[in-house]
């Protein structure tokens, strides 16, 4: 399927009007609240200004607890282009009565301006990551992720500095709130114009009853979403990921004042590390995706966290600060660099993280409650900050733990939550060994995979060269495959692992294990009735000298229960590799090439009255051609 590269995405109607909407959006957002909360600090003593810029923080997170839930069921039921202009129109009144406020110098009111921009950004949520799969095609869909991923970090982070600057200027002539003023008012006025231009995105349930209960609405979203334990589990994984951040960008001030000895604006450029890392880490993920949702990439970010996240708690933990609070003498303090890059890192692997996660919830959620269930992520991801803020209080507050000690222990946790998530989905670890060796031993090519049908039942038929013809289809096919294979194959070490994830069927002959047989039959049968993709190698074993054996018939009695479009396909390349039987057993030799071009090509596709095995054995062979 023909798609756009993130230049080219960026630059279609289909996504250029939304990123740039909600661009402006978080970065109003961000201008005022992080002015609102400078001037609280200086205009009032110490102990009143903690209470209210803490209080602030907790207003602007409320609402997504109040109206996630009803926020959703919104998107689903009304046109998202029509519900952002609405949502932008809002904006533009909130910044009237916010600039009122922030004139009128009256704490009340600026904290209710700021509540009704937390309303309307959980109003803006589900809508933000719902639309994407209606405008987006699926091979785009992680790339438009990274890039609203990596927009919406580089907004807050400028909407943080602008609005901090600004107000720290309020002071002379009030020539900073007149900027403030103008930003906030024409950024609204710029936003609302753009999204009168993002393309219609039909509602899916035009009829849908409003509950606006949000714990009842809240309650019943999480048991849709448990019914696909995939898209539970990655609304886990992206609410840890705010946790995290939330945990390491709340201690970055006190960081910098208390342990590198620096001043506000150290600040600011450990913030622009962070913000930084996640834009590349996002972008890059989208490259290294090769068009698709690359779970493997989820276990690379959450290594690269917590080995990023250790070696900053040490780096931090043995720094000597400089009797100047300068950046330029934290510059040249040896240890300085260690800190910056960790940093930058923790934040390109939590781009690796979280994007992959995004798209896969959009992708298997289904298109009628999708909305939805992105509001009840968006309600996790309030309540794990709110616990990042308190695991900050009980470890830096009540046990005494040292900043850096408090960076250990959340790396450490860390690793803990993503053994749980891998370990309760363990296609994570699939798609990750898959690819490794798809970017490692093999470069793999792909010719006529479009033939592949998008959805509903079918099988494929191909040759059987290696032990990892099964992961490279895998990693090559977009849809899922359930592979039926001889079980002394399913049985290998290490390898039964994937293959039991990802629901094989193994097989052997009738002689050897009758019942075993009947139901893998029975399987077959049953997964096709389910709509599954299903793949055979009718060898029915390993190729001894790399030419393809006879066709065994049973692929004829799987359509004879089950009539359903069977797609030929060849592997080329793959003999001689460490994993196939040339010169002897497989693995009986270290490896003896890397980089092995391997190509996938698909046929088209043949009707179950068309299948007859000595035919299908020469339309493969065709396929496959001279290059074993």
């Amino acid at each position: 399927m023909a798609h756009l590269s993130q230049s080219q995405l960026l630059r279609s109607r289909r996504f250029l009007p939304f990123f740039c909407t909600q661009f402006l959006g978080a970065f109003n957002d961000n201008v005022f609240k992080n002015a609102l909360i400078v001037m609280i600090a200086f205009r009032l003593v110490a102990s009143e200004a903690n209470f209210l810029i803490n209080l602030a923080a907790g207003l602007f997170i409320l609402p997504f607890f109040l109206f996630s839930a009803t926020a959703g069921q919104v998107a689903d039921k009304t046109d998202k282009s029509i519900l952002i202009r609405r949502i932008k129109l809002a904006e533009i009144a909130i910044a009237v009565f916010g600039i009122g406020a922030l004139y009128s110098g009256n704490n009340t009111f600026c904290l209710m301006v700021l509540f009704a921009l937390g309303v309307q950004s959980a109003f803006f949520g589900p809508v933000k990551y719902a639309i994407l799969p209606q405008h987006l095609k699926k091979p785009e869909l992680v790339s438009g992720n990274a890039l609203v991923e990596m927009g919406t970090f580089v907004s807050i982070l400028l909407g943080t500095i602008v609005g901090g600057l600004l107000a720290g200027q309020t002071g002379s002539g009030q020539h900073g709130l007149l900027w403030i003023s103008i930003i906030i008012l024409t950024t609204a006025g710029l936003g609302y114009s753009i999204s009168r231009a993002i393309p219609s995105a039909e509602a899916p349930v035009p009829e849908l009853k409003i509950n606006y209960n949000p714990v009842s609405q809240t309650r019943r979203m999480l048991r849709e979403a448990l019914k696909k334990p995939a898209v539970f589990y990655a609304i886990i994984g992206i609410s840890w990921f705010w946790l995290l951040g939330a945990a390491y960008l709340t201690q970055i001030p006190s960081l910098t004042r208390n342990v590198l000895g620096g001043s506000e604006s150290l600040v600011t450029l450990l913030l622009c590390c962070f913000t930084i890392g996640v834009a590349v880490g996002s972008l890059l993920c989208g490259r290294l995706s090769g068009g698709r949702v690359e779970l493997g990439l989820v276990p690379i970010g959450a290594a690269g966290l917590t080995i990023a996240g250790v070696l900053l708690a040490f780096t931090t933990g043995g720094y000597q600060p400089p009797a100047e609070t300068t950046v330029a003498a934290f510059w040249a303090a040896e240890g300085s660099l260690s800190i910056l890059i960790n940093l930058t890192l923790i934040g390109i692997f939590g781009g690796f993280f979280i994007v992959p996660l995004y798209a896969m919830m959009q992708e298997r959620s289904d298109p009628n409650i999708r909305a939805r269930i992105i509001a009840v992520n968006n309600v996790l991801n309030a309540l794990f900050m709110v616990v990042a803020a308190v695991l900050g209080i009980v470890f830096l507050n009540l046990l005494g733990a040292t900043i850096p000690q408090f960076f250990l222990i959340m790396a450490l946790m860390n690793a803990a939550v993503a053994v749980f998530v891998f370990a309760k989905v363990p296609e994570f670890a699939m798609r990750l060994l898959i690819w490794l060796l798809s970017h490692t031993m093999y470069r793999v090519k792909h010719k006529g995979l479009e033939r592949i049908p998008a959805e509903g039942p079918a099988i494929i038929a191909c040759n059987h060269v290696s032990y990892v013809d099964a992961l490279l289809l895998a990693g090559a096919v977009r849809r899922p495959i359930r592979f039926i294979m001889y079980k002394p194959i399913y049985e290998i070490p290490v390898l039964h692992f994937i293959f039991k994830t990802s629901r094989a069927i193994p097989i052997c002959s009738k002689q050897q294990d009758p019942d075993g047989y009947a139901q893998a039959f029975a399987e077959i049968e049953q997964g096709l009735k389910d709509g599954d993709l299903l793949c055979i190698f009718p060898e029915g074993q390993l190729t001894k000298d790399g030419e393809l054996q006879p066709f065994k018939a049973g692929i004829e009695k799987i359509l004879q229960r089950t009539p359903v479009p069977v797609i030929p396909m060849a592997l080329r390349g793959l003999w001689g590799s460490f994993f196939s039987h040339k010169d002897g057993n497989a693995f009986s030799t270290l490896p003896r090439r890397f980089w092995s071009r391997v190509c996938v090509v698909a046929g088209d596709p043949l009707t179950a009255a068309e299948v007859k095995a000595e035919a299908l054995q020469e339309t493969v062979l065709d396929l496959r051609g001279q290059h074993r």
